[in-house]
């Protein structure tokens, strides 16, 4: 039965993805997600696939593929495509495609990256690999099932999503479709996150926590430098002691090991920022600003509670924090003023582990086998938004992905046609490998 089913799917068609890629590409200008500049409209997406797929639909009596176009917002839909199966309460799914991009700078690239271009197996453009590739190449596995119908015990679902970029703004994609129950049949059988890279499963990822650090001081001439509070000393050292105690707390886990993580949880500055001010000037305030990259294995609102009992813990007990230098202070006590520290967070998210014994990785790591030659499962602290809330849903949730992730959110994006190949392939052998 197995065999029959890779038979009946057979390869990719790869000049009608090709074809569809070029048209979903062509759009990624107007759905790149970064507001309130750029509000993306998936819509404009939604409409090339179902150009694609109503003729096999059963809303034009075409066949036998079921369409749902939901939408939250104006413009912004998302598109549950299903292929019935025989037996009620079996189910695979494919997630997770989203029809969002984040933006490009069209003088930064060596090509247009709102528009595919091809060089040899490369396909080129903005959401070739993250994620209009996907959107496309889930696409053509439901033309295929609607066009040669093989009878199948499982249904087949495929979810095509809005806003996953960007969490700005919410109840538009996923999150709104499980909240109305859209998505519960899909609990019943393995759901396959279709929004990696590199053809292997990734089986961890991080949870991501925005923080903002501000340090208020005392403004002063520098050449009174005991008259100040210098707040970018003060910035400085609260940082590092704040590093310092993360570490402690939250050391390597021994799972990381066994999910293969490149780098264990991190606590780190990426931007800095102060009003301005004369270099004859000690600054009065600054705000330093980073992330939190989470293993799985931890909590992130533990985390963010630990994180603020440090600058509490440190504003109490600011005069025992180092200085730099005789008359570096962070405590002025003729004029009654003390440093201080305030910490808060952006949209945090959880990481994910996937489980290891469950049917879903079984039968993604022998398709992988199969169609790439070798499987290799591996785990970042990258962050994908909205799988972590599925797996505490109930869902069996696995990840890969056929894009490149030398390519992931860069300038000159890309993916491979070979690779896009062997991702059909693997859908392939999931949806077989189910029928036994």
């Amino acid at each position: 039965m197995a065999t029959d089913v890779k038979q009946t799917l057979g390869e990719l068609n790869k000049d009608s993805f090709v074809s569809l890629l070029s048209k979903l590409i062509g759009e990624s200008k107007y759905v790149q997600n970064n507001p309130p500049e750029l509000i993306p409209e998936e819509d404009r997406v939604v409409k090339h696939v179902l150009d694609s797929l109503l003729p096999l639909s059963t809303t034009t009596g075409g066949g036998p593929l079921i369409v749902n176009h939901v939408t939250y917002l104006p413009n912004r839909g998302n598109l549950i495509v299903e292929y019935p199966g025989t037996e009620p309460g079996k189910v695979v799914s494919f997630v997770g495609c989203h029809m969002d991009v984040v933006t490009a700078d069209p003088t930064d690239w060596d090509f247009d990256p709102f528009s595919l271009s091809i060089d040899g197996d490369k396909l080129r453009g903005r959401g070739t690999t993250d994620c209009l590739g996907h959107v496309a190449l889930v696409a053509e596995l439901m033309k295929k099932l609607g066009e040669t119908k093989p009878r199948l015990k499982s249904t087949v679902v495929a979810v095509f999503i809005a806003n996953e970029e960007n969490s700005a703004i919410t109840g538009v994609g996923v999150d709104a479709l499980v909240k109305d129950g859209l998505l519960n049949k899909l609990k019943d059988g393995p759901l396959f996150w279709i929004d990696t890279a590199d053809k292997q499963p990734c089986i961890g990822t991080g949870g991501m926590i925005p923080w903002r650090l501000h340090v208020t001081g005392k403004l002063f001439h520098s050449g009174l430098a005991h008259k100040a509070i210098n707040a970018l000393e003060l910035g400085m050292e609260a940082l590092k002691e704040i590093q310092l105690r993360f570490y402690k707390d939250f050391p390597p886990h021994s799972k990381e090991q066994v999910y293969g993580f490149a780098t264990p949880s991190t606590m780190k500055p990426t931007q800095w920022s102060y009003p301005g001010g004369g270099i004859n000037q000690i600054p009065g305030e600054c705000t330093i600003s980073g992330d939190v990259r989470l293993t799985p294995f931890y909590s992130v609102t533990e985390v963010m509670k630990r994180l603020r009992e440090y600058v509490d813990d440190i504003n109490a007990n600011i005069e025992k924090l180092d200085t730099r230098g005789p008359v570096s202070k962070y405590v002025l006590p003729d004029e009654n003023l003390r440093g201080r520290l305030s910490i808060s967070f952006d949209t945090a998210l959880s990481g994910v582990a996937c489980d290891l014994n469950s049917q879903g990785f079984h039968v993604l790591c022998k398709a992988t086998e199969e169609a790439v030659g070798h499987v290799k499962p591996y785990s970042i602290t990258g962050s994908l938004p909205l799988i972590r809330e599925l797996q505490d849903e109930g869902f069996d949730v696995q990840t890969a992905g056929y894009g490149l992730m030398a390519t992931y959110h860069a300038k000159n994006e890309y993916c491979l046609l070979s690779d896009m190949s062997q991702g059909y392939r693997v859908f392939s052998s999931i949806i077989s490998q189910l029928e036994d």
